[in-house]
């Protein structure tokens, strides 16, 4: 299953993250949430101490920060490479 937070739910209502970005993102957690297999696309672990793994899933300019937990997939924020790793790095 994927849950978005509601912090990207916003983002997307608002028109922040363009509409065709939100489509790629949600199909490609979709293939990983029924294969379970990151090598599909251009996912890297985030490095640092987290108390849980988090990656990133790179499309374009944007990337998606989330993480796994029982099999489900926690998508938790989503934006420019810029914004992203200004935030997360």
């Amino acid at each position: 299953m994927i849950y978005y937070e509601d912090k990207v739910k916003k983002l997307i209502d608002k028109g922040f993250i363009p509409k065709n970005i939100v489509k790629q993102f949600h199909n490609a957690f979709l293939s990983l949430d029924l294969t379970k297999d990151f090598n599909l696309f251009d996912i890297k672990k985030l490095k640092g101490n987290f108390k849980r793994n988090y990656y990133r899933l790179r499309k374009g300019k944007y990337r998606a920060i989330f993480y796994t937990e029982n099999n489900n997939i926690f998508v938790i924020y989503i934006g420019k490479r810029e914004e992203v790793y200004d935030l997360w790095l």
